[in-house]
């Protein structure tokens, strides 16, 4: 059964910046920042985090259905769905605005600073989730606010498992709005940065989020992740890339293996372990969707990775 992604398509266009922000930041001067990166590089690439997440699940045999709002400009992502075989039943037209657009500058450090316009994901609560039909779970994703919400309620009210990944729409919710998420979500998924915001916003503490919830995965970049499953705490670890190209799009592809374990009714260590090898896919190609590996390849990386297969 296919597992609906509800979150942002966008545009990337993605610049490398040669130094590291630190070195043009003064850490006294930081309320009058006026500063100019040059960035020698730059491409455009298909991204948001429904579609990056699609992405990765049919990479792995899984069923995506996308719902999202896409604007005016948006026909080259659409005909790549159709190429990929991803379903657009869920997609909506917003014809008054473009599609969303994010603007993202990398340093040699891996640090990240971005620009996003939201554009027609503004309109993502006109998608209502009883439309998608039968699935078999669901992701709310950073999206509009008013359809995360709405996604996140109407996801609950049909008894279908959420998994909760706020991502960078975190901070547009207050710790009242974020305690209402996390009790209508099945799952919680976070980065270490956003562990720790949601849990100063919530004045919960992880363990108590985790008690709320059947799982609670905190990423951790290249320390692995972390999942507290019951009174269960699981440590993934991070499998070695073969090169660090790219960090855009690396949560997106660990949801994306997360979705699939849970749909083949994996245990958690496995799907742990599969979605951190995703995000080692990910890592190693520029771009949030670019890599490309077949599905025998990705079973026979996990099989020297940890000693066994997934399939």
């Amino acid at each position: 059964m296919s597992s609906l992604i509800c979150g942002s398509l966008a545009f990337d266009s993605i610049m490398q910046f040669e130094g590291r922000f630190s070195e043009s930041l003064l850490a006294d001067q930081l309320h009058k920042i006026n500063v100019s990166f040059l960035v020698p590089s730059m491409r455009r690439e298909f991204g948001g985090c429904a579609g990056n997440i699609a992405y990765n699940l049919k990479l792995l045999g899984g069923e995506p259905v996308i719902m999202a709002t896409v604007g005016q400009d948006a026909a080259p992502y659409l005909e790549r769905f159709d190429q990929l075989g991803i379903s657009k039943k869920c997609i909506r037209v917003i014809g008054s605005s473009f599609t969303a657009q994010c603007f993202i500058t990398t340093d040699a450090g891996g640090n990240q600073i971005t620009a996003f316009h939201p554009g027609a994901m503004t309109y993502s609560h006109e998608n209502k989730i009883a439309d998608a039909g039968p699935v078999k779970f669901a992701i709310v994703a950073p999206d509009g606010r008013d359809g995360m919400l709405q996604h996140a309620e109407q996801s609950a009210a049909l008894d279908i498992p959420l998994i909760f990944d706020p991502g960078q729409g975190l901070p547009m919710f207050n710790g009242d709005e974020l305690k209402h998420f996390i009790d209508l979500a099945t799952y919680v998924a976070v980065n270490d940065y956003e562990a720790e915001l949601l849990t100063s916003r919530t004045g919960l503490s992880l363990a108590q989020i985790a008690e709320r919830v059947s799982a609670l995965i905190v990423t951790r970049g290249e320390q692995g992740a972390e999942i507290f499953a019951g009174k269960e705490k699981i440590d993934i670890p991070c499998v070695p890339a073969k090169t660090i190209s790219d960090p855009t799009g690396c949560g997106d592809a660990f949801r994306a293996g997360m979705l699939f374990g849970l749909t083949k009714g994996m245990d958690w260590a496995t799907t742990g372990r599969l979605s951190s090898l995703m995000g080692t896919y990910k890592i190693e190609t520029q771009g949030p969707q670019n890599h490309a590996p077949s599905l025998a390849e990705i079973e026979d990386r996990f099989h020297q990775a940890f000693g066994y297969r997934f399939a």
